[in-house]
C-alpha cells in the first residue's frame, strides 16, 4: 500500500510546518503544537527555544528538559532547540477512538525551577483499514422467510477517526439479498442483510456472499468478510427480548464473579425452535475477557476485576438464537462507577540533596508533581509536610509543587532532615501517599572552637624529665569537616626574660603540652600560659584560654648547716662547757636551713653518737645541745658529738656534723688537753714531747701567778651571763618554726665569744671582755664569717717560742 505521506508535495509540507508554528502561544501558560501520526523519527514539531525566549545553546545551560509521567515519544534537539519526534507515533495506540488526540507533557527550566505546559495534537492519517472480527460468518435463514426479512451481519471496526474511519459497507451482487446499513446511537454503522426474494432450500441451500467495509480516507482502505447463508427449514417465530436495551451501573471494586444482570428473550415456538441460546455478538476480545455470559440462562457476570480508570463503560450486544436459527439482539450497557481505589502518586522532578546552612529563606529544595488516577473528589489531592520543619510547600502550575526553606537553617542544631511529604485525596475513605525527602545541611564555618573550661590549672613536680607530658587541653568545634579541624598553639610571651616557648611546647594536633626543660622550684614556681585553638575554616576562627602551670617542690636539697661552720684552716672547732654546768646547760645550738619548702624543709635534730652517752641531749626541733646531767670529774675533757639534721621529705635527706666539746673549769686543764685534741703525726718523737712538757710547766707557773685575775674574770663572766639571760628572756616565746629551715629562714643566734691569748714572751694570759651578739645570721653571712673554732697550733719550732690559744664559747 502506498504511504499517504509520500503524496504530499514539498510545498504542502512547508505550509503544514508554518501552520504548526502559528499554533504555539508563547504568551500563554500552555504551548500548543500538532504533528501527523506515523511521522518519521526526528521530524520537526515545534521550536521550543523560540517559544521560551531562549537561544538554542541556553537550553543545556539552563537545564531545559521534558518531564512527563509516561512516554511522550517526543524529545528536544539541543543543537536547534526544536521539539522533534523520538520515534514512530501511533495515534491509535495513544488515544484509541478519541476524536481528538492530545499528548500533554511539561518543559522544566532547571535553573529557575519553572514549568511550562505543552500540548501536542496528533493528527490522524488513514493508516488503518476497516477489519472484521471473523474472516467468515455463517448465517442461517428459514426457507419460508418472507421478503424483507433482515439478518444481522458482523460489523467492521476502524481504528482511525473522522473521515478516515469506517464509512460504508458493500455487498457482492446476488439475486436474493440486499444490504442495508444503520447507524447506532454510539455512531457505529451496523450492516443488515435484507431478503429480497423468497428462498428455496431445495434449489439452493447455501448462498456465499462477500461483505466489504470501506473508510473515507484517501486512498480508501477496505476490509472484507465472507458471509455463508445457510437455508433452513421453516421456523415461524423469531426470539424476542423483553427489552431492547439493558443498563446497569456497578462500582469498579465488585468481586470477580459477581452477577451483573440477566437478559431474557422469549420464543413461542416449541421444541428446538423454541429453545434459546444466548451469546455475545461480534464481541471484542476485551469484552469476552472481562465478562461471562451464561448461554442458557442469559446471566452476565464478571470474569476479572474492573478498573474505572481503564474503561468507564462497556457496550456489548447479546444475541438470543432459537434452534431454527432465528435470532434477536439486545444491547447491554455496563457503566463502571468510580471508587477511591487509587492512592495519590508523587513524582519528584528535581531535587537538591544538600543545601548550605547559610542559604536564604525561600531557597528551592525540590520540585515534584502530584497525580491521582481517580476522578471527581476521589482524584482531588492535598499536599502537606510536617509543621515543625523549617520548610514550606508552594503550589506551581499543573499540580506541581515547590518545596522551599521557610527560615534560616543551623547545621549545628540539625545536620540533616527527613522531610515527609504527604499527599491525600478527598475520597471516602481518603487515601494517602507519603514520600520521604532526605536533605543534608552543608556546614559553614560560623562557630569558633570552644574550650571545655574558662581557664585551666595544673602542676608539675620539679626535676621533671625533658619532654614529659604536662597537661592536655581540649577544644571542641560544632562545625564539621575542615571547619572543625582544630590546631593548638601557644601565645608568645616571656617569663623572667626567657620566652615561654623555651619552657613548654604544645602538640598542634592533640593539644598536649610538653616540658622542654627540667623545672627547678627554687628558681621558677609558676608559669602563666595562653593557649590558642584555631579551626581550619575560611576564614579561620579561634579562641584563647589561660593555663596556670605550678611547679611542685621535691625534696631535692640536703639540709645545710649554717652553724657551727666547719673550719677551713685545718684547726678544730671546740665548744666549751664548764664542769660546774647544771643539767640543761646550753652548750651550743646547731642552726640549719633547707632550700626546699613545706614538709621538705621541716627539720629535726638528732644525736647520733656521743663519746659519753647520756651526757648531752639535742632539742628535736630547736637544735640546742644541752647537758643531760651534771658533769663529773671522771668525764673526759674532750667530748665528741655526732649530730644529724634531717628533713621530712620523701625520701628524707639529712646532713651530719661532729661537735667537739671541751669540759674544764680551769685554763690549765684546757691547755693540758690541747695536745690530746690533735696529737702530732710522729708519736715517737721524744724531742717534741720534752718541749711540750716544758711548755706545760711554764704555763702552769704563769697560771698560778694569775689565779687571782682568773677568779676575777670568772666573777665578771657570771655577772654578764646573768644580765644576758635577763635580756634574752623575751626569746622564750619565739616559736620553734623560726629556727626551722624554710624559705627566708633566719637563724636567730646568740654568739658568745671569749678569747684567751697566751704568749711565751709576755707570759700574760689575757681574758678580754665577753662579746655578746644577738644576731640573725643569714646563709650568706654565715658563709663569709670566720669559722668558730679552737685553734690548736703548737709550733714545734723553738725559734718562734710562743703559743697562742683562742677559745670561742658560743651559745645559741
Amino acid at each position: 500500500m502506498e504511504d499517504p505521506l509520500r503524496r504530499w508535495s514539498c510545498r504542502e509540507l512547508l505550509l503544514l510546518f508554518a501552520l504548526l508554528g502559528t499554533l504555539c502561544e508563547p504568551g500563554s501558560g500552555q504551548i500548543h503544537y500538532s504533528v501527523r501520526e506515523e511521522t518519521d523519527k526526528g521530524s520537526f514539531v515545534g521550536n521550543i527555544a523560540q517559544d521560551l525566549g531562549l537561544e538554542p545553546p541556553e537550553l543545556a545551560e539552563r537545564g531545559v528538559r521534558i518531564v512527563s509521567r509516561g512516554r511522550t515519544q517526543l524529545s528536544l534537539n539541543p543543537r536547534s532547540g526544536s521539539l522533534i519526534t523520538a520515534g514512530r507515533i501511533d495515534r491509535e495506540e495513544l488515544c484509541a477512538q478519541s476524536a481528538r488526540c492530545l499528548v500533554s507533557f511539561n518543559i522544566l527550566v532547571e535553573n529557575k525551577m519553572k514549568i511550562y505546559g505543552v500540548e501536542v495534537e496528533i493528527i490522524d492519517i488513514n493508516d488503518n483499514p476497516p477489519r472484521f472480527r471473523d474472516e467468515e460468518l455463517k448465517v442461517k435463514v428459514n426457507e419460508n422467510a418472507p421478503a424483507g426479512t433482515r439478518l444481522m451481519l458482523p460489523f467492521a471496526r476502524d481504528a482511525d477517526v473522522g473521515v478516515n474511519s469506517l464509512q460504508t459497507y458493500q455487498l457482492s451482487s446476488n439475486l436474493h439479498f440486499s444490504l442495508d446499513v444503520k447507524s447506532g446511537t454510539d455512531g457505529q454503522k451496523y450492516p443488515e442483510l435484507v431478503l429480497e426474494r423468497l428462498l428455496d432450500r431445495e434449489k439452493e441451500a447455501v448462498h456465499d456472499l462477500l461483505l466489504t467495509a470501506l473508510d473515507g480516507g484517501d486512498p480508501v482502505l477496505s476490509g472484507t468478510t465472507r458471509i455463508r447463508v445457510m437455508v433452513l427449514d421453516a421456523n415461524d417465530n423469531a426470539p424476542q427480548f423483553t427489552r431492547p436495551e439493558y443498563r446497569v451501573n456497578i462500582p469498579e471494586n465488585i468481586p470477580v464473579g459477581t452477577r451483573l444482570l440477566t437478559v431474557t428473550a422469549t420464543d413461542p415456538d416449541e421444541g428446538m425452535n423454541g429453545k434459546l441460546t444466548y451469546s455475545f455478538r461480534n464481541e471484542e476480545d476485551k469484552i469476552s475477557e472481562t465478562f461471562h455470559l451464561d448461554s442458557n440462562l442469559g446471566e452476565i457476570s464478571t470474569r476479572q476485576s474492573l478498573d474505572y480508570e481503564e474503561s468507564r463503560f462497556y457496550l456489548m450486544e447479546v444475541v438470543a438464537q432459537d434452534g431454527g436459527a432465528l435470532l434477536a439482539s439486545a444491547k447491554v450497557l455496563v457503566t463502571v462507577q468510580d471508587v477511591n481505589d487509587n492512592a495519590p502518586e508523587l513524582l519528584l522532578t528535581s531535587l537538591t540533596s544538600t543545601v548550605s546552612e547559610d542559604c536564604l529563606p525561600g531557597t528551592v529544595i525540590a520540585l515534584f508533581s502530584v497525580h491521582d488516577g481517580d476522578s471527581g473528589e476521589n482524584g482531588e489531592t492535598e499536599c502537606s509536610i510536617s509543621r515543625n520543619l523549617p520548610f514550606k510547600l508552594e503550589k506551581s502550575v499543573d499540580n506541581y509543587y515547590h518545596l522551599l526553606t521557610a527560615m534560616a537553617l543551623d547545621r549545628e542544631e540539625t545536620s540533616d532532615y527527613n522531610i515527609t511529604v504527604t499527599v491525600m485525596d478527598r475520597g471516602t475513605p481518603s487515601l494517602s501517599t507519603e514520600n520521604h525527602i532526605s536533605l543534608k545541611v552543608a556546614d559553614v564555618n560560623d562557630n569558633p572552637p570552644a574550650f571545655s573550661r574558662a581557664s585551666y590549672s595544673t602542676s608539675i613536680p620539679e626535676n621533671n624529665p625533658r619532654g614529659v607530658s604536662i597537661f592536655s587541653v581540649t577544644a571542641s568545634d560544632p562545625d564539621s569537616g575542615s571547619n572543625a579541624q582544630i590546631t593548638y598553639s601557644l601565645m608568645e610571651d616571656a617569663s623572667q626574660g626567657v620566652p615561654l616557648s623555651s619552657y613548654v611546647s604544645i602538640n598542634s594536633d592533640t593539644g598536649v603540652l610538653y616540658a622542654l626543660r627540667s623545672f627547678d622550684y627554687e628558681q621558677l614556681r609558676d608559669l602563666q600560659l595562653w593557649v590558642t585553638a584555631s579551626d581550619s575554616g575560611t576564614p579561620p576562627l579561634s579562641s584563647n584560654v589561660s593555663l596556670s602551670l605550678f611547679v611542685l617542690d621535691q625534696n631535692d636539697n640536703v639540709p645545710e648547716i649554717l652553724y657551727p661552720t666547719l673550719p677551713i684552716d685545718g684547726s678544730t672547732g671546740v665548744e666549751l662547757a664548764p664542769r660546774s654546768a647544771e643539767p640543761g646547760y646550753l652548750v651550743t645550738k646547731v642552726v640549719a636551713v633547707d632550700k626546699d619548702s613545706g614538709q621538705n624543709a621541716w627539720l629535726s635534730y638528732r644525736l647520733l653518737k656521743a663519746s659519753e652517752p647520756g651526757l648531752f641531749m639535742v632539742g628535736l626541733h630547736t637544735g640546742e645541745v644541752r647537758t643531760a646531767r651534771a658533769l663529773l670529774d671522771r668525764d673526759a675533757l674532750k667530748q665528741s658529738l655526732l649530730l644529724s639534721v634531717q628533713d621530712h621529705g620523701q625520701p628524707p635527706l639529712s646532713a651530719t656534723i661532729t661537735l667537739t666539746v671541751a669540759i674544764a673549769d680551769s685554763i690549765p686543764d684546757v691547755l693540758t688537753d690541747l695536745g690530746r685534741l690533735k696529737p702530732s703525726a710522729d708519736q715517737d718523737d721524744s724531742g717534741l714531747t720534752l718541749y711540750l712538757v716544758v711548755a706545760v710547766a711554764v704555763v702552769s707557773c704563769v697560771f698560778l701567778a694569775f689565779v687571782i685575775v682568773l677568779l676575777a674574770l670568772r666573777l665578771r663572766r657570771w655577772h654578764s651571763s646573768r644580765l644576758l639571760q635577763a635580756a634574752g628572756s623575751h626569746l622564750t616565746g619565739v616559736p620553734t618554726s623560726h629556727f626551722m629551715g624554710v624559705d627566708g629562714v633566719r637563724a636567730f643566734l646568740q654568739t658568745y665569744s671569749h678569747e684567751v691569748s697566751l704568749t711565751a714572751d709576755s707570759r700574760n694570759l689575757i681574758f678580754p671582755q665577753p662579746n655578746y651578739a644577738d644576731t640573725l645570721i643569714s646563709q650568706e653571712s654565715c658563709e663569709k664569717s670566720e669559722p668558730l673554732m679552737i685553734s690548736d697550733k703548737i709550733n714545734s719550732n723553738e725559734e718562734q717560742g710562743n703559743v697562742q690559744v683562742s677559745f670561742f664559747f658560743q651559745s645559741g
